[in-house]
């Protein structure tokens, strides 16, 4: 299990990767941040990317918040090197 930080922009023009600032994985998507909509529309990109199910990825903290941790279901080194991120120390 890997833990992730995000920082999440709604109401963009798409639902997408930014890139890493440091540590912190910005994240793009359409859905405005109504009702748990942009958190749901965050896990929906990530498990497509990752190639994993919905239910591999879970919100643990920032629901109210454009920053967010998200823990997923991968190792690690697996997890960054699907998302071509920063490698762990």
């Amino acid at each position: 299990m890997s833990r992730l930080k995000l920082k999440v922009t709604p109401k963009s023009s798409r639902d997408a990767l930014l890139g890493w600032h440091g540590e912190q994985l910005k994240i793009a998507v359409r859905a405005a941040p109504d009702k748990g909509k942009a958190n749901q529309a965050v896990l929906k990109v990530l498990s497509k990317i990752l190639g994993l199910r919905r239910a591999q990825i879970g919100l643990v903290a920032g629901h109210a918040s454009p920053d967010k941790v998200v823990d997923i279901d991968l190792p690690e080194a697996e997890l960054r090197a699907r998302l071509g991120g920063p490698q762990a120390p």
